[in-house]
């Protein structure tokens, strides 16, 4: 854990994809912009929208597409605007409300996004392990454990690189897309009650059950308490604070042109990849409205419900295991994105970064011991309804991150030319004001009904102080941007001011450690030394013994392999000494970053040089993985040698 970071998001893979290079051809450079928009629209597509989406479409039919349709449009206005925050400020939502709103307000806003993406994370588990189970028979508890160890799936991505694991989500996306294609060719929906969906109108229940023969009709809060879950499910607040972080990915030119060419790609990235997640859950949607709503199995709003009666309904035994497939692949591609915006929320707002193992239980844990209580207390079959409570969750914190994203975007001192338009600004507050005012509606209906059915005192005083101080937190958070007076400046300046070298003061580094492996590489870490020092500069030889003695015994080991090293370590000291420079060798034992930290510190090395041998992934949990822990412990320049 360490509070040390860059002023960077997602430092790690931080401008990591080129898409400047002249070398390569047009089609290349702009395929480089393409991708972030793919990670951000899984979330867009995940097990909480399969329970939204089947409910609405099982209970009201086709009548619910336009909620879809509009949930897209606002993503796609919003996300835009994330990206364009990350693009011209090269910061994220996360870096830019710390900068800008008070202290307390930035932890309230921190814990906000931390709820919001362990909602996101809940749908997830759930989302795998209903579909675990449907492809096993395992039980719901132990497909809830088991989504554990997606953990690891998730670090051998990141060591592959931003671009792969782009690619991993994609494929994932395809298997979805590719899935729900079959069994909508299974049902044959009607097209022109599949239109009409697309007209707005907010559904009563009993004309709906009444067309269909149906009697037991359910009040209209229950299509706006699923209206809701619905947009809460398709914007989510985590996906503002990915946006703005992963196209910091690409590395571009940073002048007029180049920021213009950059927000172009980005918004087509965007278009593309949202509008095929409006297709997967609108063919969710429809797929439930053919196959239960036409045929008045109303009741249908489960996805275990949905996954038994697919394959009789359609006459298909394929249809039921695409399904499976299907929410499997949406529950792994949504998993990433969890972890991504909690590191992003994390040091953005805290300044504070955890290993991505750690953060990643962390997040699971968070999100697993409901899903757990809910399991064990009430059955499984309660788990479809938290499932749409998550997405209802989801919703009630998309305020206190797209208020603040309208502010950064449309402030000429910090976007400069690139703030964005009347008319873009008019149509943003209006979205804004649209979900904050269904928030507020659900809310107020919620309340009300619990106020004239129950008797507790103390749970009615709860809900009006939440719901006061949540109401206060929304207009402080409108209105204190507008009303500070600091001055702000451009994060990327278009032509920054270049100052002289006259008075560059050149560091001397008198004392140097070099972490050696005794391997044929050190006389080349030896020579990249020697390339930094004066004739004054002393050396400092480190080498961790790591033999399973040492591993125990610590410095108090005297086998062979000690000795050994101990006499390699003296005749490279020598050999420094014969070349006129004072020099001494140290060997640590038992955890070689700790280790080599320790003793760094101790001597009070200026410098540190050590051999970086290339591998990732796999091959990091074999070899182990120093350079990452000692550099985020030293407050030293540490030179990477690459072997």
């Amino acid at each position: 854990m360490t509070k040390n970071l860059p002023d960077t998001s997602l430092s790690e893979v931080h401008e990591s994809v080129d898409t400047t290079s002249a070398h390569r051809p047009t089609w290349r450079r702009i395929l480089s912009f393409f991708g972030p928009a793919y990670l951000v629209s899984v979330g867009y597509m995940d097990p909480g929208n399969w329970a939204t989406d089947l409910a609405g479409g099982s209970k009201y039919g086709y009548s619910l597409i336009w909620v879809l349709l509009m949930s897209n449009i606002m993503a796609l206005l919003l996300q835009s605007l994330s990206a364009r925050l990350g693009i011209v400020r090269g910061r994220d939502l996360a870096q830019a409300n710390r900068e800008t709103y008070p202290k307390r307000m930035n932890f309230v806003l921190w814990l906000l996004a931390e709820i919001a993406i362990a909602a996101t994370d809940l749908a997830e588990i759930l989302g795998m392990a209903i579909g675990i189970q449907l492809l096993t028979g395992l039980p719901l508890i132990w497909g809830v454990s088991i989504t554990v160890f997606d953990t690891f799936l998730l670090l051998y991505l990141q060591r592959l690189g931003i671009r792969k694991m782009e690619a991993f989500i994609i494929g994932l996306i395809g298997v979805i897309g590719i899935c729900f294609l079959f069994n909508i060719i299974i049902a044959q929906p009607q097209l022109h009650e599949v239109l009409k969906g697309f007209i707005p109108s907010l559904p009563e229940a009993a004309d709906l059950y009444k067309a269909k023969g149906i009697t037991n009709a359910l009040p209209e809060e229950t299509a706006l308490y699923l209206a809701i879950g619905i947009i809460g499910a398709t914007v989510m607040p985590h996906n503002l604070y990915l946006h703005s972080a992963l196209v910091q990915t690409r590395k571009i030119k940073k002048n007029q042109q180049g920021i213009k060419q950059a927000l172009k790609w980005s918004f087509i990235d965007s278009a593309v990849a949202l509008n095929i997640a409006f297709l997967i859950n609108a063919a969710i949607l429809i797929l439930a409205a053919t196959v239960f709503f036409q045929t008045g199995r109303t009741e249908v709003g489960e996805i275990k419900q949905a996954h038994e009666l697919l394959s009789p309904m359609l006459g298909s035994s394929i249809a039921s295991t695409l399904f499976a497939v299907a929410l499997i692949a949406s529950g792994q591609s949504s998993t990433v994105t969890g972890t991504l915006a909690g590191q992003i929320v994390m040091e953005g707002y805290l300044r504070l970064r955890i290993n991505p193992i750690m953060r990643r239980l962390i997040t699971r844990l968070v999100a697993i011991i409901p899903a757990i209580i809910v399991i064990a207390v009430f059955g499984e079959d309660e788990v479809d309804s938290l499932l749409v409570f998550s997405q209802v969750v989801l919703s009630l914190q998309l305020g206190f991150a797209i208020i603040p994203l309208i502010h950064f975007v449309s402030d000429k001192k910090t976007m400069g030319s690139f703030a964005i338009k009347p008319i873009v600004q008019i149509f943003a507050w209006l979205v804004a004001s649209v979900l904050v005012y269904l928030n507020l509606k659900m809310l107020t209906q919620e309340a009300v009904g619990f106020f004239t059915s129950s008797d507790n005192i103390l749970a009615k005083a709860f809900i009006v102080v939440a719901g006061i101080l949540f109401v206060a937190l929304l207009i402080f958070s409108f209105i204190y941007p507008l009303s500070i007076k600091t001055k702000r400046t451009v994060s990327i300046q278009m032509h920054p001011e270049i100052h002289g070298l006259q008075n560059i003061q050149i560091p001397a580094y008198k004392k140097i450690a070099v972490a050696l492996d005794f391997s044929e590489n050190d006389i080349r870490l030896l020579a990249s030394a020697i390339g930094q020092a004066r004739q004054d500069t002393s050396f400092i030889l480190i080498h961790i013994v790591e033999s399973p003695v040492a591993r125990i015994l610590g410095s108090e080991t005297d086998d062979y392999e000690t000795s050994s090293d101990q006499q390699r370590l003296e005749t490279f000291v020598s050999q420094l000494r014969e070349k006129g420079y004072d020099s001494k060798g140290i060997l640590g034992f038992q955890s070689r970053a700790k280790e080599i930290v320790r003793i760094v510190k101790e001597e009070n090395a200026d410098m540190l040089i050590v051999g970086a041998h290339g591998h990732s992934g796999l091959k990091d949990f074999i070899y182990g993985e120093t350079i990452n822990a000692v550099r985020h412990e030293l407050k030293i320049p540490v030179l990477i040698v690459h072997l």
